[in-house]
């Protein structure tokens, strides 16, 4: 896969992460900033990894986007810690403003995949996506879930995706059906 490094900064800070270059469709290829906008903004994404045995595994969860990486919470043990601890490189993807289009035989949508390694955080960083999780999910809820965050603290891990490549994709109406780029 080729890539293209993106000299974009978002929120002021040079991302470390690279857009996939070859898209077959390039009238569908989200900029940098979109696609970090959309994973800013949905509520949940799918994340992807492999089992020992080669099986795939993907699971949606409840994530945030912060500091150019994806942070999930969870069980202290289970599938996906299993998988993560057997290959830490994962792929997670999000997608959003889906309209089927019945009439044309397609769909509307906007779309990122993220391809990354995942590994536990502890301490400051830990904590601090514990806060941002919090932050986007239960925004008017701030100090009952800090407090709700102490009492779990040693039933929870917090897991990060440090992103390597990120590829967004968007099916507009203005896309004609059968266009070929």
């Amino acid at each position: 896969m080729k890539q293209k490094e993106e000299n974009q900064t978002i929120g002021g800070i040079q991302p470390s992460f690279a857009v996939i270059e070859k898209l077959r469709r390039k009238d569908k290829q989200m900029s940098m900033a979109e696609a970090a906008t959309l994973l800013t903004n949905e509520e949940y994404g799918i994340l992807s990894t492999v089992g020992e045995d080669g099986q795939p595994y993907g699971v949606p969860l409840n994530y945030v986007f912060k500091e150019n990486a994806i942070y999930f919470h969870c069980a202290l043990a289970g599938h996906k810690l299993d998988n993560i601890d057997n290959n830490p490189k994962v792929s997670f993807c999000v997608v959003g403003d889906v309209e089927v289009l019945p009439a044309d035989f397609s769909t509307n949508y906007v779309s990122a995949v993220v391809f990354g390694v995942a590994s536990e955080v502890q301490g400051t960083e830990r904590y601090n996506a514990l806060e941002w999780l919090l932050e986007k999910y239960s925004p008017e809820f701030m100090e009952e879930g800090s407090k709700y965050i102490e009492k779990l603290d040693k039933a929870t891990k917090v897991i990060k995706i440090e992103i390597k490549h990120i590829d967004g994709k968007m099916a507009p109406a203005s896309i004609k059906k059968g266009s070929k780029q």
